[in-house]
C-alpha cells in the first residue's frame, strides 16, 4: 500500500499488532511508570493502629473539663510512647504519657497536648487549657482502610502509587511487560558523537534524538547502533530483533535513491504493509512486520522523523501499551506568524503552543532540527491551503511533555 494518510497507516499498523498484556511481576521500585495488569487493595487499615499527630503528652480530655493558665489540669506522667514501639499498659485516669508523633495512643487516652504548650516538672504535666475528646488524634485507617482499591488494573503507576503500595506492605506488583522497542539508524555517513568526522560524514543526530524522545515517553529502547547502507547487514541485524522486540524503530534508507536499503531490508525480513504516507514531512516511511515484531522506518531527514515519530510512531507505542496519556493532543490555536507556502498536500509545521496561540520559526526544512528546540505541537495543514497570515485560526497537534 503506498500513500496512506496517517490515520489509515496507524490503522494498518494497529491491526498488524496487538497490545501487549504478558504479566510480570517486578520490584516495586522496578514499576514506576508500569502499567498495573491487576487491581491492588489495602491489606490492612492505615494507619493500622490510633495514633499521634504530633509530640506532646496524651491523656484523657476530660479531666482538662475548665482548665486555665492559672488553674491548669494537672497529671502525673507514668510512661514514654515513641514511634516503633507500643505503650501497652491501660493509662488511667489522672495520668500521662509522653508521645511522639507518630506513635500508638494506648489505651485509656483520647487526645493529645502540644509538648510547647504544658509545663513539666518531674514527673508532674501541667495543662494550660482544655482538650476536646480526640484532638491531635489520628484514627486508625484515617488515611486508608482495609480493602479500599489503591489503584485499578491498566493503571499507570506514578511515585505516589509506589508510595501508598509501599504503605500497605507490598514490594512487588504485577504489571504489563514493558514494551520492547529496538532503535537503530542507518547510513554509511553516519558517526557517533566523540567520534573525529571523516569528509562527507556527520554526527548521528536521529539515534540519540529518538532515544531521548522513548525515555521522555517511559520506554527504554535497546540501543541497535548505525547500521550500514548494505541490505544483507542491516537485515541480518534487524532480523534478529524477530520475536524479541515488539517494535524496531529506524531512521534513513526509506526513500528512492540508490542507498534506501530498507524497501528491500523488509522484503528480505518480512512483509511489507505500506510505504509512503500523503503527509509531509517524513512521506517515505515504511512499515513492515516479521514474526511477531512490527517494524517502523522513518525518514533520515531529522526533523522528518522526529515528526513522524510523533505522529506514528507514538499513536502505536500508545495502543502497544495501554499509556494513552502520551497520545498526541489534537485541538485549535490562533497563529501569531506568517506561513508563506502553499501546500499542495497535507503537512505538518513545527510551532511552539502556548496559551491558545501558536508561534512559529523561522526555519521549516526537514533537515534542520535546531529549530525544533522548544516545539511542544505541529500546525495541521489540510491539503490545497494557501499561504497562512496571522490571526488565521488552525488546528495543531500538542506533544506530550512529563511538565
Amino acid at each position: 500500500m503506498q500513500n496512506l494518510s496517517l490515520e489509515k497507516a496507524i490503522d494498518v499498523l494497529k491491526r498488524a499488532s496487538q497490545p501487549v498484556r504478558a504479566v510480570v511481576e517486578v520490584e516495586l521500585l522496578q514499576a514506576l511508570g508500569l502499567v498495573l495488569a491487576e487491581d491492588y487493595a489495602a491489606a490492612a487499615d492505615n494507619p493500622p493502629f490510633d495514633r499521634s499527630s504530633l509530640d506532646g503528652y496524651a491523656f484523657r480530655a476530660e479531666s482538662t473539663a475548665g482548665a486555665t493558665a492559672d488553674r491548669p489540669a494537672v497529671f502525673t506522667i507514668v510512661g514514654e510512647a515513641c514511634a516503633g514501639t507500643f505503650y501497652a499498659e491501660p493509662v488511667p485516669k489522672g495520668a500521662a504519657i509522653r508521645i511522639m508523633t507518630g506513635s500508638a495512643i494506648p489505651k485509656g487516652c483520647n487526645c493529645v497536648v502540644r509538648q510547647e504548650d504544658v509545663t513539666v516538672q518531674g514527673d508532674t504535666l501541667r495543662v494550660p487549657y482544655s482538650l476536646a475528646p480526640y484532638s491531635n488524634y489520628c484514627f486508625a485507617g484515617e488515611d486508608v482502610q482495609k480493602g479500599t482499591l489503591l489503584a485499578k488494573k491498566g493503571t499507570k503507576l506514578t511515585a505516589a502509587h509506589i508510595g501508598v503500595l509501599a504503605s500497605q506492605g507490598y514490594d512487588k506488583v504485577k504489571v504489563w511487560r514493558p514494551v520492547r522497542v529496538a532503535l537503530a539508524s542507518t547510513g554509511d555517513e553516519l558517526t557517533a558523537p566523540g567520534q573525529p568526522l571523516a569528509p562527507g560524514q556527520i554526527y548521528d543526530s536521529n539515534l540519540y534524538l529518538l532515544a531521548a524522545r522513548l525515555q521522555e515517553l517511559g520506554f527504554v529502547p535497546e540501543i541497535l547502533g548505525s547500521l550500514p547502507d548494505d541490505v544483507t547487514a542491516a537485515a541480518e541485524v534487524i532480523a534478529g530483533c524477530r520475536d524479541k522486540a515488539d517494535i524496531i524503530l529506524t531512521t534513513g534508507g526509506v526513500s528512492v535513491g540508490k542507498k534506501d536499503i530498507m524497501p528491500a531490508v523488509a522484503d528480505k525480513v518480512g512483509e511489507r504493509l505500506f510505504w509512503r504516507l500523503a503527509m509531509k514531512p517524513g512521506s517515505p516511511a515504511l512499515g513492515y512486520k516479521m514474526g511477531s515484531t512490527l517494524g517502523l522506518a522513518l525518514s533520515g531527514n531529522p526533523f522528518a522523523a522526529y515528526a513522524t515519530f510523533e505522529l506514528l510512531a507514538v499513536p502505536l507505542l500508545a495502543y502497544l501499551s495501554g499509556n494513552t496519556q502520551i497520545l498526541p493532543r489534537h485541538t485549535a490555536a490562533v497563529l501569531t506568524d506568517a506561513f508563506p507556502k502553499q501546500s499542495k498536500g497535507r503537512r505538518f509545521i513545527r510551532a511552539y503552543h502556548e496559551q491558545g496561540k501558536v508561534r512559529l520559526p523561522e526555519q521549516h526544512s526537514s533537515g534542520s532540527l535546531f529549530s525544533a528546540v522548544g516545539c511542544n505541537a505541529f500546525v495541521e495543514i489540510p491539503p490545497g491551503t494557501g499561504p497562512l497570515q496571522p490571526e488565521t485560526e488552525v488546528e495543531i497537534v500538542c506533544l506530550y511533555r512529563k511538565v
